[in-house]
Formats: C-alpha cells, sequence, structure tokens
C-alpha cells in the first residue's frame, strides 16, 4: 500500500542522486571543463600581468586609468584631453579573461548567423530551384514597385517568425503506425500541443559549440582571403603609386560625376536594378556558372581577347594623354650669419649661423636667450622633406628689402659692400646682451643686447627711439654689438620612391 513516490531532481541541486543518475561520459566531460577553466584562469591571469607590462600606458582611452583592466574614467579629464564619449565611458578595459569569457558567450550564440549564412548561400546556388525563383518573384515585385520595401520587414517578421512559432507551439499530429491513425487533418484550433520554442545558446563543449568554432575560423579566414584580393586590387590604382594611372582613373571618375550629376534622373533604375538583380542571382545556376567560367577563359583571361585589346587601348591612352608634372616644386631658403663686437679689440667675431636675424626686438633678444643655430655652412641642413637645388649659398645684396619685410626697427643696413645690418648703438641702453650672457638691467633702452661700453662714453648715432633704421656705409659711427647678413639657397622637393 505505501508505494514508493519518485523524487524530482532539479537541474541545479547538487545532489547524490543527480550525480548517480548522469552517465559517466557526462560526469568525465564536467570535470574536465572545470579543470581546464580552471588552468585558464589562472594562465589568463599571468598574462594580465604580462600584457600591464609590456603596453604602453599611452594607449588607455580619453579619461580612462592607464593599465588594461578597469572602466573607463569618471569623465572629467584634465588638460587639452577630451572628454570621453557616453558610449566608451563605462567600457571596460582588455582583459584576457573578459576576451575570454566573450569568446565563449559570442560562440555559443553566432550559430543563427551561419544557419543564415547557410540558408542564403543554398537560395542563391539554386538547391531547390522553386526557392530561388521564388525570390526572384519578389525581388521583381519590389523592383516594379519599390514601396514595398516598407512591406518586406512585416512579411519578414510574420511568415519567418511568428507563423513558425505558433507551428511549433500548435503541431500537426502525427501519424503512428503502432495505432493506425491514418488521414488526421491539421487543425490550428485547441490548446497548445507543445512547448513554445526557445532559442538557447549552444552548450560548452558540445558539438553545435565546435561547429560554430569552425564555422568562425572560416569565415576569418574568408574575410582575410577577400580584405588582401580588394587591397591588391584597389590600393595600387588610387595610391598614385603610379601616378599617371592613379589620375586617369581620378580624372575618370570626374568625369562620370559630372555627368551623373546631370543626367542621373534620366536613367531607368528600375530597369537596371531589375536586370543586374536577375543577372547576379542566376550567375550562380551551376549551368549558367560553367558558360561564364568557360566565356572568361576565352575572352577576359587571354591577352588576345577584348579585355586585352580594351587594357592595351587604355594603358596607350593613359601613356598619351596623362602628363604628369615631372619638375619638383622648388623654394628659396635663408639663413642669417651672425657676428658679434669683441669689446676688446674692436674686432667682429664669427658667432653662428641663424634662422633667426636676432634683431634688437626679437623674443629672443628681449629673453635675454642666446641665438641658435649652427656654427658652419656645412652644418646647415635643409627642411624635412626637402634637398638643396642650387650648389652654393648666395648673399642677399638686397639687406633693405628683408629688413622692411619683417618691419625690423633699431639696425642699420649697409648698402655698399658686405650688405651687414648692424644694430644701432644706445648709449642709453641698460642691460646686458642677451646673446652674450650679460646681465638683465632696467634701461629703457629699445633692445637688451645693446653694446655697453666700458666707461659708458661711446659715440654713437643719439638716442635709438628716434631712429628706425638707417642706411651707411663700412666706418659710420659707433654700432651695436651685433650684425648680420642673410644667405640664400634653392631647395627642391625630395622625391619619393613608390615603396616607401
Amino acid at each position: 500500500m505505501d508505494d514508493l513516490i519518485p523524487g524530482i531532481l532539479l537541474a541545479g541541486d547538487d545532489n547524490e542522486p543527480q550525480d548517480e543518475a548522469q552517465p559517466d561520459s557526462a560526469k568525465t566531460a564536467r570535470s574536465l571543463s572545470r579543470g581546464i577553466f580552471k588552468a585558464a584562469s589562472l594562465q589568463d591571469k599571468l598574462l594580465e600581468k604580462l600584457l600591464s607590462q609590456v603596453l604602453p600606458a599611452d594607449d588607455a582611452a580619453p579619461g580612462q586609468a592607464p593599465g588594461l583592466a578597469g572602466g573607463g574614467g569618471s569623465g572629467s579629464g584634465s588638460g587639452s584631453g577630451s572628454a570621453p564619449s557616453t558610449f566608451h565611458e563605462d567600457r571596460p578595459g582588455f582583459t584576457v579573461g573578459a576576451m575570454s569569457n566573450n569568446f565563449r558567450r559570442f560562440n555559443a550564440r553566432i550559430g543563427v548567423v551561419f544557419t543564415f549564412q547557410t540558408r542564403l548561400l543554398r537560395l542563391l546556388s539554386w538547391r531547390r530551384p522553386t526557392h530561388t525563383l521564388s525570390l526572384l518573384a519578389v525581388y521583381t515585385f519590389v523592383c516594379l514597385d519599390p514601396y514595398l520595401l516598407c512591406i518586406l520587414p512585416l512579411a519578414v517578421a510574420l511568415l519567418g517568425i511568428l507563423v513558425p512559432s505558433f507551428v511549433a507551439r500548435h503541431p500537426a499530429p502525427l501519424s503512428d503506425s503502432e495505432h493506425r491513425v491514418r488521414n488526421l487533418g491539421y487543425s490550428p484550433r485547441g490548446p497548445p500541443l507543445a512547448p513554445a520554442r526557445v532559442v538557447k545558446p549552444a552548450k560548452e563543449l558540445s558539438r553545435d559549440f565546435f561547429r560554430n568554432m569552425g564555422d568562425l575560423q572560416n569565415c576569418m579566414e574568408d574575410f582575410s582571403v577577400a580584405h588582401d584580393k580588394i587591397i591588391a586590387l584597389v590600393v595600387p590604382k588610387t595610391n598614385f603609386s603610379d601616378e599617371a594611372l592613379s589620375s586617369a582613373i581620378f580624372v575618370l571618375l570626374f568625369a562620370a560625376c559630372a555627368v551623373m550629376s546631370i543626367a542621373a534622373h534620366l536613367l531607368p533604375w528600375r530597369f537596371l536594378a531589375l536586370v543586374a538583380g536577375w543577372a547576379a542571382i542566376c550567375s550562380g545556376h551551376p549551368a549558367v556558372a560553367r558558360m561564364i567560367a568557360e566565356s572568361r577563359r576565352q575572352y577576359i583571361d587571354s591577352p588576345a581577347g577584348p579585355a586585352g585589346a580594351t587594357q592595351r587601348a587604355f594603358d596607350a591612352w593613359v601613356t598619351s594623354d596623362i602628363i604628369l608634372d615631372e619638375a619638383p616644386e622648388t623654394r628659396e631658403v635663408e639663413i642669417f650669419e651672425l657676428q658679434r663686437l669683441d669689446d676688446a679689440n674692436g674686432e667682429w667675431d664669427a658667432w653662428l649661423f641663424s634662422p633667426s636675424p636676432y634683431d634688437p626686438l626679437s623674443a629672443a633678444r628681449i629673453s635675454g636667450d642666446r641665438p641658435r643655430g649652427t656654427r658652419f655652412f656645412e652644418d646647415v641642413l635643409p627642411p624635412e622633406g626637402w634637398e638643396w637645388s642650387g650648389k652654393k649659398w648666395a648673399l642677399d645684396l638686397w639687406s633693405r628689402e628683408w629688413v622692411e619685410e619683417r618691419i625690423i626697427t633699431g639696425v642699420e643696413v649697409e648698402t655698399e659692400g658686405e650688405r651687414w645690418v648692424y644694430d644701432i648703438y644706445n648709449e642709453h641702453a641698460e642691460g646686458g646682451g642677451g646673446g652674450g650672457g650679460g646681465g638683465g638691467g632696467d634701461g629703457p633702452g629699445p633692445g637688451p643686447g645693446s653694446l655697453r661700453g666700458a666707461n659708458g662714453t661711446r659715440d654713437g648715432y643719439g638716442q635709438a627711439h628716434a631712429v628706425s633704421w638707417e642706411e651707411g656705409e663700412e666706418g659710420m659711427g659707433r654700432r651695436g654689438e651685433w650684425r648680420r647678413r642673410r644667405w640664400v639657397r634653392t631647395v627642391k622637393r625630395r622625391k619619393v620612391g613608390s615603396s616607401a
């Protein structure tokens, strides 16, 4: 009388009856997976520590603390750094554990994409001609009446999601050979006969999980091959490594843009889309694909075919009509030779060659900095990306012009002889010369680099604030501490090879 009632074991219980009910293969797989994941977690932590030391801290997102782990910053970036966007504000940094976990989750859920890809390829390869013809019929209706595009998402939701879900909930009766039940018609009425269909991710270490990994591996390979082929086909023709070819393509595309901007509304776009779609789908038929391959070998791949003749005509047009300006761009560069007056013997000492004239009111003189440059002509280098065109430096004989262009004051321009431009001596100037490393007095003179005499009784041109610049000849009175003259030389753009 006391019948035994079997206990119900839930999936989440870890009782021994559940373990005993499981087969040995399931227990072995579970213990193996736990051991693998535990060992992988230790390896992940070790790799995180290693990567945090190898990767530079500058790779952190704006507002994010340096390092691999950790979320985004608080968004209160300081300095000139831009504030992080809302999307990247709370994104975690790179960690091996998160990467591994996300890959497992992604691989368990990517199966629906590969299923859709397989069905689409099967549809376009004419495995079932009735399905492909149905697709062509729908495509034809959409091309003839583009407003039907608004119905397509609704029709897909009805016929691809809701109807299959309802049929799974209300399945048709199966033919049972044991009870001899025959000819039972399908009726959707009545209560549901089956549970609702639920999409679940593939279990780890299951057959579907490894199938998804294989499909993902092949998908990555296909993408890499397609990427390399596109780069090899497009980039050499568009990156101006062959400037004549790239210029010809630019001219053709510009002409096409001009024509399409005028005549685009005259083209029968519906008819063109219909013909292009039918041609693309029909090319996937095995018989048509064989015909296309044969025609390709005969007319396109053959050097004597029409494609070869077209290519030769295009190359001849590029060679004859695309004329490039091969002469490199030239510019004139300048350098100033600075000399400083030796107070002891009254002679001018060669100082250095500087890109700045180091005039009395220059920023370097006012701040007390020494002039910067090189001591020898041979050490003067052309600007980056340029090379010398002229063989020698030429002295600029029109010193007055570059003085007026720069609006330099407090100098004397020499119109004869060696064309030096001297500082005007100012006996009222206080403060040491910036280039000579002197003191920093508080005198009212126009330039802190003016020369001071040993006893302060030198003759000169009077007060400097009354003179902007003067023309003079060698031997006209006292001068200031510095003199300079301008040298010029031509440079041209350095030609860079296509392989650079």
